[in-house]
């Protein structure tokens, strides 16, 4: 008993602490904290590293070389802080899985589980290592080069950092849940599958403004102080929305991969 108020103290704390480095927002730290008393209750300290895991290289790769990034977030609809709703969008996922897993034990929503962390990782290191690339990314729609910071965009660079984000929770979960080595590769290749979902639905569905008073495009409601114009995407379909769908299909494939073979 003494072991589990020690590990949710630590969960607060960590919140707490992630609000007071500017990594979360209040509403973050507090969706922060609900996540990992989620994962705590379904797969106990193995998924909270493995959570810790996405958080903190998420942390480090956002605020790696962020004063090359500066322009690029003039186009996202957040920075490097996040609120809830990223928190959510990230985490979520991983979250219901770690709630349908302690009332319903079993294998297929551990793998769905780390297959939704593995997605998390594997498009946030794609978005911040690959910005960092020399040459704009190419645009999946046209297959020409487009500014960096457009969703829907691929890069040498960015592709190979999905890849070993990707890798890294796979890995992890090896070690912490003891998977063979078919779950292994099937968890880093959905996680991978994750990320390339986030791409396909970033260039086809995803809402994009247009600034009338600069002129940029962007993922913002409000650029210069003042109300933007969606000019493609549908409603409700922003970042948040298409990053917690990408993870939650790609967990979904790779359970239904599961049962069929």
């Amino acid at each position: 008993m003494i072991n589990v108020i020690i590990i949710i103290c630590v969960i607060f704390v960590t919140g707490i602490c992630g609000y007071l480095v500017k990594s979360l927002t209040k509403s973050g730290a507090s969706a922060a904290i609900l996540v990992g008393l989620a994962v705590y209750a379904g797969f106990g300290v193995n998924g909270l590293l493995i959570l810790g895991t996405f958080f903190a290289s998420s942390s480090l790769w956002s605020n790696y070389k962020s004063s090359l990034k500066r322009t690029i977030e003039e186009k996202l609809a957040k920075g490097t802080t996040r609120d809830w709703r990223q928190v959510i969008a990230n985490g979520g996922a991983a979250g219901l899985f770690s709630v349908i897993h302690y009332f319903h034990h079993g294998s297929l929503w551990l793998i769905a589980f780390v297959v939704c962390l593995a997605s998390a990782n594997s498009d946030t290191w794609a978005s911040e290592i690959g910005s960092l690339s020399r040459k704009n990314p190419i645009y999946i729609r046209t297959f020409k080069r487009i500014e960096k910071g457009t969703s829907g965009a691929i890069s040498l660079l960015g592709s190979t950092a999905a890849l070993a984000g990707s890798f890294l929770i796979s890995i992890i979960s090896l070690w912490l849940f003891h998977l063979d080595i078919k779950l292994t590769l099937l968890v880093f290749l959905f996680g991978y599958i994750g990320n390339v979902i986030d791409t396909v639905v970033g260039a086809f569905y995803q809402q994009v403004y247009v600034c009338q008073h600069c002129g940029i495009e962007t993922e913002k409601k409000k650029h210069c102080q003042k109300p933007t114009t969606r000019i493609k995407g549908f409603t409700f379909v922003d970042n948040d929305m298409v990053n917690f769908l990408s993870g939650l299909l790609a967990a979904v494939l790779a359970i239904g991969i599961i049962l069929v073979l």
